[in-house]
């Protein structure tokens, strides 16, 4: 018995003009193993649930959109769709059909992912703080020589009185 190929979430992350990345829920359907947007639109209003309860704001996490499909005739299809935040994803790979394979990988996936996009955005946010302390450090050698140049007794510390 061959072994199936495993869902890969990543093919289908797309990035806004933000820098923002984002799923498409109509492509992560079918990865998911839903072959009915009906079907999977359960498992989104389960999800957005989900959200809600965890007081996050679903409006920013379940972006609606519409999706244009080419027709064979030359015409276009328009089709409800959501543009969904990491988290959203996470949500819904939770809240679907546990007895799809698909679903189980995504839902490992997504919490693995999710976890090492928190400590990058964690790592990046202690990086700005050193940058800033470096700053103001710098601004205070600065400071300090200035006044010791002019003749005035002054230090960092004299600026933090208790």
């Amino acid at each position: 018995m061959a072994e199936q190929k495993k869902p890969d979430f990543d093919s289908v992350k797309q990035t806004n003009i933000c820098g923002v990345e984002y799923w498409s829920a109509r492509d992560l359907m079918s990865l998911l193993g839903y072959d009915s947007w009906r079907n999977f639109e359960i498992a989104i209003g389960r999800a957005k649930t989900a959200c809600e309860q965890a007081s996050q704001d679903v409006s920013v996490h379940f972006v609606d959109a519409i999706k244009s499909s080419p027709m064979p005739n030359g015409g276009v299809r328009k089709t409800k769709d959501h543009d969904l935040s990491r988290f959203a994803c996470y949500l819904i790979a939770q809240n679907g059909d546990p007895r799809k394979e698909e679903v189980a990988v995504a839902q490992s996936y997504f919490a693995v992912s999710t976890r090492k996009n928190e400590l990058h955005e964690l790592y990046k946010e202690q990086q700005e703080r050193l940058s800033t302390r470096l700053k103001v450090s710098a601004s205070y050698k600065a400071l300090g020589e200035a006044a010791s140049v002019s003749g005035v007794n002054w230090s960092a510390r004299s600026m933090c009185r208790i």
